[in-house]
């Protein structure tokens, strides 16, 4: 009897066990705790403890929902629990509009309690999209304008601003660097897009956890993250697009290892593009803009004294180039309380041609005078190496932060000779950066209405600029090495400089009510920027040494009200500023006849914001409209201008064996810029979803009423898409207003306006009349089959009408009629 009652007591514990569920996160596999598990009448309740919960009070079909902060609501069979080995996966992606965001508080947060405009891409968007580049993939997101000397580059524009103004953050890291230079910006292709797993936009200088050069806004790159497994398993995934616009081939190939203990994630991408075809319908009634009649065969180590007739001018001769990128992750839970991440990636390109000014011409009226021979980026090569340590002890005075250590080292040059010369210069510059970060957060009431954020940020910048000359040595028509030495003038001091930048940040956020959620911060960010030049043969300094030291308090305070489930009204008003950093104190170069010369006094430009939005919400929360309007003030802002003499003349200084007028990077008054976005988001049915956006920007200084670099016309576009079982469909049209002459800046040269159209054909370049941007239009269509759950295709035609346009402030045109064809396969 003691032996049958035994053989019960074990029975009934097994099937106890056995409806003992485990609740994991779908992108990490680590178990999740507090998650709440309840009926829909609230008759049963419990709760995830260590990421289990015991759900053998609950009907065998009675619907069982999973509900945590953080991830989306799951509402699923027990049945089909006790089916699936007793294993619950939840979500961050949220099928309704209530995102979960991150990099506003480097942790989960719905969208719902906060006041900034943010923009949020995942995984399945940015697949559907199947961009050519980071920079392709952020031309897609409401508010954001994106701009290209070449083809290998992408500029993003956030609200007016650009470059070193828009933070680029990538797993937590800050990728901005001493040399993010003012004006256009084409580091945001190193991070290929076949790696992200979701891109997060923040609109304006509202964060204070990353402070310095986030003026603009901050885009965060997340790449993809291994996860855990109870049973040891190997993923892979091979992904391959074909694109005829310029013969672009990418294949990438993705590995995953998963174990109980540990996880690894491979992945390598390869990306080969040929030269551009531009639009061929010149709607806009300009023959000849943007044509390439003739090009210089002289890159490659070929040598041609002459340039050469190009036989296709919508063939944009020296655009094309590859890149190779490689992700290598590590997670590895210590303790349940504890992981790390160890990040290591690397991004190589070929040379660049520097498109626009491979084009620049010495006489307008005659399209062979090509200015350069050669003019060209040499490889840009990223190397990252992070250890970030997860924490979640769940104690009173710290609830769960990170800690992330981080290398970077990156390598630039600049390569360029003009036609009739034999002397190549050389221009080379390698940074490496060290940085230290936490943040952490805790809850001030159990209810977790008060939450406490804080942190730190320590990033040591070490630049190293060289520069050479080299007469090349010609045989029989060919390069055969060089001849003669000679000296170049360097970018940046060729002393050697370094720039530390370490910051502190509080940030307190409260649940007012049900209805209310207030959000303030500030932080304390101190600046130390140390510089030396050592040859004077071209530029002489007062001071060869130079060093600057500049601090500033920043805040921010945040109101979300929700006067019920349908509307949300948020304002902001906060602070930002920018340092100056090497390439704003010492940087020499040329365009257009203008070389800037180092200014040693800059001093910090500064950033006061207000911006007001409102969304509208329908269908259970399954569409919205939204409207955000913002005004930035600008205070102290650098901007670049001309160096005069005592007797008021402009200074003349040499630069590759030219006179050029000296500019400088200086400090003005008082500018602002405003603007708006009107957005719509959402399902029309089942099916169908829609989505689509205004975006108007306009900035002038008060002192002298000039406009603003930078300042994008009047942009949006409109996408529709059709989901059945294994099809998805989709169309988008995408339409840029026209931007007058007189709405550019002039003097900076950052705009372009000598890229424009010239009205008056055939004028001298002290005579041309320019046009400004011309308005266009594009129309795509898109479609995705899943044959079955480990293979996809999918196949892209964009600009439909084969029109021919230039993005505002762009050297090279964009692409024509394109038809892209790519396929994924899992196993």
């Amino acid at each position: 009897m003691k032996k049958f009652l035994f053989i019960i007591s074990i029975f009934v514990s097994c099937l106890a066990y056995s409806q003992n569920v485990k609740v994991v996160d779908k992108q990490t596999g680590k178990t999740i705790r507090n998650v709440s598990v309840f009926n829909d009448l609230q008759t049963i309740n419990t709760t995830t403890n260590n990421g289990f919960a015991d759900i053998s009070d609950f009907r065998k079909n009675e619907i069982i929902v999973f509900s945590h902060l953080s991830y989306a609501v799951l509402r699923i069979k027990k049945a089909t629990i006790l089916a699936t080995n007793n294993i619950v996966y939840l979500t961050k992606e949220s099928e309704q509009l209530d995102e979960i965001v991150i990099s506003l508080f480097k942790k989960d947060q719905k969208s719902s309690k906060i006041a900034e405009q943010i923009a949020v891409l995942n995984a399945r968007e940015i697949q559907k999209v199947s961009p050519q580049t980071s920079a392709d993939l952020l031309a897609i997101i409401p508010g954001v304008k994106v701009q290209k000397s070449q083809f290998g580059g992408g500029s993003p524009v956030i609200r007016g601003m650009e470059s070193n103004r828009v933070l680029l953050v990538l797993d937590g890291v800050r990728m901005n660097n001493a040399i993010y230079r003012k004006g256009h910006l084409q580091n945001a292709i190193t991070v290929t897009p076949n790696m992200l797993e979701k891109t997060e936009v923040v609109f304006g200088p509202s964060s204070v956890i990353y402070g310095s050069d986030a003026l603009g806004g901050v885009i965060h790159y997340y790449t993809k993250t291994p996860r855990l497994s109870d049973e040891n398993e190997v993923k892979s995934q091979f992904f391959s697009r074909f694109s005829s616009v310029n013969q672009e081939i990418t294949t990438n190939v993705t590995a995953e290892v998963r174990r109980e203990k540990w996880a690894s994630l491979t992945s390598i991408s390869y990306s080969d593009f040929g030269d551009l075809m531009a639009g061929k319908n010149r709607s806009h009634g300009f023959d000849n803009w943007g044509r390439v009649y003739y090009y210089s065969e002289n890159l490659h180590g070929n040598y041609k004294a002459s340039p050469t007739k190009n036989t296709n001018p919508d063939l944009l001769r020296n655009s094309g180039y590859n890149q190779t990128d490689v992700l290598q992750k590590f997670f590895v839970p210590l303790s349940k309380s504890t992981d790390l991440n160890v990040n290591l990636q690397y991004s190589t390109s070929s040379d660049i041609p520097r498109f626009d000014r491979l084009m620049e011409l010495t006489d307008l009226t005659d399209t062979s005078s090509l200015k350069f021979a050669e003019w060209y980026y040499g490889p840009q090569n990223r190397f990252l190496a992070s250890t970030q340590l997860i924490l979640n002890p769940h104690k009173n005075w710290l609830e769960e932060g990170s800690i992330t250590a981080a290398y970077q080292n990156l390598q630039e040059s600049r390569i360029q000779r003009k036609f009739g010369s034999l002397n190549r210069s050389y221009r080379e510059e390698s940074v490496d950066v060290f940085s230290l970060n936490g943040d952490f957060s805790v809850p001030l009431t159990t209810d977790k209405t008060r939450n406490l954020s804080y942190g730190f940020e320590i990033a040591y910048n070490d630049v190293a600029s060289n520069s050479y000359g080299k007469e090349l040595k010609i045989v029989n028509g060919e390069i055969n090495g060089f001849s003669n030495d000679f000296k170049v003038q360097s970018r940046y001091p060729d002393g050697n400089s370094n720039y530390l930048s370490s910051a502190v940040y509080v940030d307190y956020r409260q649940d007012i009510s049900r209805k209310a959620t207030l959000n303030t911060g500030i932080r304390f960010t101190n600046t130390q920027l140390n510089a030396s030049w050592i040859d004077e043969t071209f530029l002489q300094f007062e001071d060869k040494d130079i060093s600057a030291n500049h601090s500033a308090v920043t805040a921010t305070a945040g109101y979300v009200y929700k006067p019920n489930k349908n509307w949300q009204i948020n304002s902001v008003v906060s602070s930002g500023f920018r340092a100056p950093n090497i390439d704003d104190i010492g940087r020499v170069r040329e365009k257009a006849g203008n070389v800037t010369i180092p200014n040693i006094s800059v001093t910090p430009e500064f950033a006061y914001n207000g911006e007001f939005s409102i969304l509208k919400f329908f269908n259970d929360k399954k569409f919205r409209i939204g409207a955000n309007v913002y005004y930035t003030l600008l205070d102290n802002y650098i901007q670049r201008d001309f160096v005069y003499n005592t007797d008021g003349s402009i200074k003349q200084v040499e630069f590759d064996g030219d006179l050029g007028n000296a500019v400088s990077n200086q400090n003005k008054g008082t500018a602002y810029i405003w603007g708006y976005t009107l957005n719509y988001l959402g399902k029309l049915s089942n099916q169908w979803n829609t989505s689509g956006f205004i975006t108007y920007t306009k900035g002038r200084s008060y002192d002298t009423e000039e406009p603003m670099s930078s300042i994008p016309p009047l942009f949006g576009q409109f996408l529709v898409s059709y989901k059945k079982d294994k099809l998805e469909l989709g169309a988008d049209f995408r339409f840029n207003c026209k931007k007058d002459i007189e709405d550019f800046n002039i003097i900076e040269s950052i705009d372009n306006h000598d890229l424009t159209p010239i009205v008056n054909a055939n004028a001298t370049e002290e005579v041309a009349i320019y046009f400004g941007s011309p308005s266009w239009f594009t129309v795509g269509f898109n479609g995705r089959y899943v044959v079955n759950p480990n293979f996809s295709l999918q196949a892209r035609l964009d600009n439909l009408l084969d029109k021919h346009y230039i993005e505002f402030a762009s050297g090279v045109a964009a692409p024509g009629r394109n038809l892209s064809v790519s396929f994924v396969a899992n196993f």
